[in-house]
């Protein structure tokens, strides 16, 4: 059986074969911070200061083992501090779960397309606790905060009616209460960085690549990798 190969056409160029070429900025090692952390504030900063849309939207990245079998969403990194970064999910039922229960590593992945630029996160991952996760929790608006009781996340639903029937039995529980409990299966994930790469995009896929690496100490080694 035959197939036939098809060759897309990159978005944003004409209907040209040929890819958009990127010539928004350059990133040389005299311009970077020692450590990451300090690094994604600044590229963050300048993001939000840029208007990029929804710069905390960033891919998170598991594998399960022994199958190796990985996992991509996306999410929205909510804190990022010299402990990690942090996103929050269901840790009942969503596959990231399961997959982090076999295999705590993770990665993160940020687009910022509007600079050309990505960020890049590896390393291991942990649940943060039930009083750390409140905090953000109180920040949800109401509806955020039932949903996450009432989505049993992943897991196979009849029709739309079921789950909004699931949303209607938590309202009835937390009627009276707007201090709802951050659920016991709720929470935050943190993936502690061991390997940062900030990324530029230049023309003709001579991309600026810095990777920041962390030794035994616990120091920031940074190289400059080829695009």
């Amino acid at each position: 059986m035959s197939t036939t190969r098809r060759i897309l056409n990159p978005g944003g160029t004409n209907d040209s074969v040929q890819a958009e070429q990127y010539t928004k900025g350059e990133l040389n090692i005299d311009q970077l911070q020692q450590d990451p952390i300090k690094q994604f504030d600044i590229w963050f900063q300048h993001a939000q200061d840029e208007k990029v849309h929804q710069p905390e939207t960033v891919t998170l990245s598991t594998a399960e083992l022994p199958s190796g079998r990985v996992s991509a969403r996306m999410v929205y990194l909510k804190e990022a501090d010299d402990r990690g970064f942090v996103v929050y999910s269901n840790w009942g039922t969503s596959r990231k779960s399961k997959d982090v229960a076999s295999n705590p590593q993770a990665a993160l992945t940020f687009w910022w397309h509007e600079l050309e630029r990505q960020v890049r996160v590896e390393g291991p991952c942990e649940r943060m606790t039930s009083e750390e996760s409140q905090v953000y929790y109180d920040t949800r608006i109401r509806g955020s905060r039932v949903g996450a009781w009432a989505s049993q996340q992943s897991k196979v639903l009849r029709d739309r009616a079921e789950l909004e029937q699931q949303v209607a039995d938590v309202e009835t529980k937390f009627e009276s209460e707007e201090k709802i409990p951050v659920p016991e299966f709720w929470g935050g994930l943190r993936v502690k960085p061991e390997m940062v790469e900030f990324w530029q995009g230049r023309p003709s896929r001579l991309h600026d690549r810095f990777r920041y690496t962390k030794d035994e100490k616990g120091s920031w080694k940074i190289d400059r990798l080829s695009p």
